[in-house]
């Protein structure tokens, strides 16, 4: 298959570029470009600089142009950074991207997305601004991911300028119904009207559902967009109902109507990620001395940055050396990832025993294995995990994040637990799978279309959070009773997930006949 046209990408994150990722959107940034390449098409993709990108080695200043943001002209640079490949990747340079200091994301504790929906704002300004002066190559198609870059296509639609480029094929991706990057229309610093002052714009098509007086990014571009992407199929139909976070129900959040509509027309379609699978790289599991060693290494880097020991980390040091005293291998059990509600939810729901779902677990494997998690994010979720892991002898909990202990767990274990009460796609639940460790999965979105109950891995459902805790619950003593009885079992579980091939050219081959040709 060959598809000479050109793509540009917009984006929030990208991980071909050092430091520019904070989630599987920046996995995404850096495979599919590569991929949809493989098959004779133009990439080009473009993110912020967020001030640290503008210094990567050998970046080349392209041009500078001046953006009127904000009632106010602002010089931007545009950058192009080395690629190891045929894709070009850009980023535009401005202080304004760096509000908080050097970071992707910021946080608004009073005023939600107040100071990243203006950076993306502008930012999205700027590429609009970009190509009109033909600093990056006319595209065939235009390609927007999550609503941080959504702002590019109310400008495409609404503002004269940009009216030329009404034609071109529009494209855009969801990797994260839940941030829909809600701002008031007007009487704010950080609103639609401050932005872009001459901007004449439809409220009725882009505002929020909730709130008509404000507008929603993430339903401009679903309503705007020639074609909308889901990262799978299953993940495509849930988004079609309501929500109901009390139960556990995540859905369309307030956008199913929408999603309907362009469901209902064919123009809403559900494509899962790929995975890497380098040529020559072996998987084997390594020697739980090596694993304790790369687990103790990270706590020292992680304990550095603090002048106090974090209690999470003088716990996990404790459990580490209990573990490796440990004789025998055990039947060990990972979890690597964010602790949010999507993510860990179902772990601390409380079961109709009293207890939380993972105590009960816990108390399930007691001393036959060990569960080793790592991971850190809600101060709420990480306490748990830490009371946990002072109760239970056989819970490692290591508070960070280390690409390098990621990739050993996900080599080392025999059961990877993936509980999220909703997955767009997920990432985690393939590189256990490449590694050859199945996964234990909620059936949702990306995680049903990726591992196939008692084929590739297990998978648990329930109607609610509740039924679902219990199901996970009840599936995992399950499969304790299975290696009890026959280890191979499980192993031969594991061998055959390794052997599943989620292909970044295959999804690039989808990519360009069901979103990019007319």
């Amino acid at each position: 298959m060959n598809y000479d046209k050109r793509v540009l990408m917009i984006a929030a994150e990208n991980d071909a570029l050092r430091g520019a990722k904070v989630g599987g959107v920046a996995d995404v940034l850096r495979d599919i470009p590569a991929a949809l390449a493989g098959i004779g098409t133009s990439v080009d993709v473009i993110i912020p600089s967020y001030g640290f990108l503008a210094r990567l080695p050998n970046i080349e200043i392209c041009t500078e142009f001046n953006v009127f943001f904000g009632g106010a002209n602002s010089r931007v640079q545009l950058l192009k950074v080395p690629s190891e490949n045929s894709v070009s990747n850009y980023v535009l340079h401005h202080p304004a991207f760096a509000p908080q200091g050097e970071v992707v994301y910021c946080n608004d504790e009073h005023q939600p997305f107040a100071t990243d929906a203006t950076k993306f704002a502008f930012f999205c300004l700027a590429v609009a601004e970009a190509l009109r002066l033909g600093a990056i190559a006319r595209p065939d198609v235009i390609h927007c991911h999550d609503w941080h870059s959504a702002f590019l296509l109310i400008l495409l639609r609404f503002a004269p300028e940009y009216k030329s480029f009404n034609e071109i094929r529009t494209v855009y991706t969801i990797h994260n119904l839940a941030m829909q990057g809600v701002r008031p229309f007007k009487n704010d610093p950080s609103s639609l009207e401050a932005w872009y002052p001459q901007l004449y714009y439809d409220g009725l098509q882009i505002c929020d559902t909730h709130n008509p007086f404000c507008v929603n990014p993430m339903r401009a571009a679903i309503r705007l967009a020639d074609r909308v992407h889901t990262v799978s199929p299953t993940y495509a139909e849930e988004i079609l109902r309501p929500s109901n976070h009390p139960l556990g129900i995540y859905g369309g959040e307030g956008l199913e109507g929408d999603l309907q509509q362009r469901s209902d027309s064919g123009e809403l379609i559900g494509i899962i990620n790929g995975c890497e699978y380098p040529k020559g790289v072996r998987y084997a599991a390594p020697a739980k001395k090596k694993l304790v060693s790369v687990a103790q290494e990270s706590l020292v880097q992680w304990a550095s940055h603090s002048a106090v020991l974090a209690s999470a980390h003088f716990v996990a040091s404790k459990r580490l050396q209990q573990w490796a005293a440990k004789k025998t291998r055990g039947f060990n059990v990972t979890f690597v990832g964010r602790l949010t509600e999507q993510k860990a939810a179902l772990l601390v729901t409380r079961l109709r025993s009293g207890k939380l779902a993972l105590e009960e677990m816990l108390d399930a494997l007691c001393d036959r294995g060990q569960f080793v998690m790592l991971g850190s994010g809600s101060s709420y979720l990480e306490e748990a995990m830490l009371k946990l892991s002072g109760s239970h002898e056989n819970f490692i909990f290591l508070n960070g994040f280390s690409a390098e202990l990621s990739l050993n767990i996900y080599r080392y274990g025999d059961l990877f637990l993936m509980p999220s009460s909703f997955e767009p796609c997920g990432i985690s639940q393939m590189l256990a799978m490449r590694a050859g460790q199945p996964c234990l999965v909620n059936g949702v979105g990306g995680l049903r279309d990726t591992v196939d109950h008692q084929k590739t891995g297990f998978c648990f459902n329930g109607e609610n959070a509740q039924s679902q805790a219990q199901a996970m619950l009840t599936e995992f003593r399950r499969i304790l009773s299975m290696h009890e009885a026959d280890p191979k079992s499980v192993k031969d579980i594991g061998a055959a997930a390794a052997e599943v091939r989620f292909d970044w050219q295959a999804v690039a081959e989808r990519y360009v006949n069901e979103l990019y040709r007319i």
